[in-house]
């Protein structure tokens, strides 16, 4: 086939034969490739009176003619736009897939939101088993994002895998650090629900080739999350006027010193410490995130702030804790108070444990995984952070150990 037959032509004209009583009737786009064609609507009323048959618009400079033929010079460059981009990463292109490119109205089987609101559900159906509400809260802002982004820069309800092009997904990044200003990491995690969804497709045989081959996005240097030393020193030490601050602190360092998330600490009942024939005693629970049982023992800090607040939980539970958006507001007053450079929130207080509280000093990584109740160690690596006084310490033990056993030879 020669290029002369496989050249884009479009073609916008009106549906006389629906003349509205206002004399207006709907424009009509007819998409041509080679031997393939296919028709569709541009949902928007043309003047029969002064359209313009020969150049496809309507003639005049009033408001009305010039907003309906920005709309048909908006999709006329968007269909040349993916025509381009469906040809040069497939070779070949028929009128019907261009349409649907453009329109999003390809079969349900093969539309990406449509993939992606099954995904979900799936997710939805495993809160509660191994993922959290805020887990699949996540899926839904990525959703929501996608299907956003392709209202806004190609005016479609959803789009067809086969459509999904390298330049795509690098317009949708670009969509989502320039135009809307999130976080590399928000971005990041948005694009892996994406992959997620096209990587399902790909295993489905839907589509042959990955378009995100070769694509990688920002890379992401993750912060300091945990607390030095001196800075909880100041914590547990500061003197506060307000009560909500007070028990906000307490349950700060509560988890500071058993590794609990906010809402694991929220929901802990009496009836989950278990007092063993040491004396000992220890929470033994499982992890409302994602099901993962975790023991920890009660230490002298966690052991005091129990006894502090005994009584005072409601329905059951062991402490009055403050909602979330309370306790963080409540955390950030403080580190300002003892003149903090930086945010606090409550989940620092579990990367705090297993960085500062156990691996810092001694406590073996796979410990520490069982006491966080991750089912995965790498999960645990990410929490954890070695000191520099640790490390430092670490290889003098070290350098004690092996003296003498090794001699360099001349």
């Amino acid at each position: 086939m020669s290029f002369m037959e496989t050249t884009l032509k479009v073609l916008f004209y009106l549906k006389k034969n629906q003349l509205k009583k206002n004399g207006f009737s709907p424009v009509m786009g007819r998409i041509t490739i080679g031997k393939t064609m296919s028709q569709f609507s541009l949902k928007v009323d043309a003047d029969t009176i002064l359209w313009d048959t020969k150049a496809g618009r309507m003639g005049g400079k009033s408001k009305f003619a010039l907003d309906v033929n920005r709309r048909i010079e908006k999709v006329n460059l968007l269909l040349h736009s993916r025509y381009k981009e469906i040809k040069e990463n497939q070779g070949s292109v028929t009128a019907l897939q261009l349409k649907n490119a453009v329109q999003g109205i390809a079969s349900t089987q093969d539309a990406v939101l449509d993939h992606f609101v099954k995904m979900n559900e799936t997710v939805l159906l495993r809160v509660g088993v191994d993922k959290s509400q805020s887990s699949y809260n996540h899926y839904k802002k990525s959703y929501n994002a996608l299907r956003y982004f392709l209202r806004k820069k190609y005016n479609l309800t959803d789009i067809a895998f086969k459509a999904l092009t390298y330049s795509f997904i690098e317009g949708y990044h670009h969509h989502l650090r320039v135009e809307r200003k999130f976080k590399p990491s928000t971005t990041a995690g948005y694009i892996v629900f994406l992959r997620k969804v096209v990587r399902n497709a790909v295993n489905l045989g839907i589509i042959g080739r990955d378009p995100f081959l070769g694509f990688e996005a920002d890379t992401i240097v993750n912060k300091h999350k945990t607390l030095t030393r001196e800075e909880l020193d100041k914590i547990i030490a500061i003197d506060l006027p307000l009560k909500l601050q007070q028990i906000s602190r307490d349950m700060f360092l509560f988890a500071s010193f058993t590794g609990m998330s906010y809402v694991d600490v929220k929901n802990l009942t009496p009836e989950k410490i278990i007092s063993m024939e040491d004396g000992s005693k220890w929470i033994m629970d499982k992890r409302q995130k994602t099901g993962a049982l975790f023991h920890v023992r009660l230490m002298d800090i966690p052991l005091a702030i129990i006894e502090k607040y005994k009584g005072q939980g409601i329905d059951g539970k062991l402490f009055p804790m403050p909602c979330e958006g309370t306790v963080y507001f409540s955390l950030n007053a403080i580190a300002r108070r003892c003149g903090f450079n930086k945010k606090v929130s409550y989940h620092q207080a579990r990367h705090t444990f297993a960085s500062l509280i156990t691996l810092s000093e001694g406590v073996p990584i796979e410990t520490v995984s069982r006491m966080l109740g991750h089912r995965d160690i790498k999960t645990t690596q990410i929490y954890a952070e070695l000191s520099l006084e640790k490390v430092a310490q670490d290889i003098s033990v070290l350098s004690e150990r092996i003296k003498g056993k090794y001699t360099l030879i001349d």
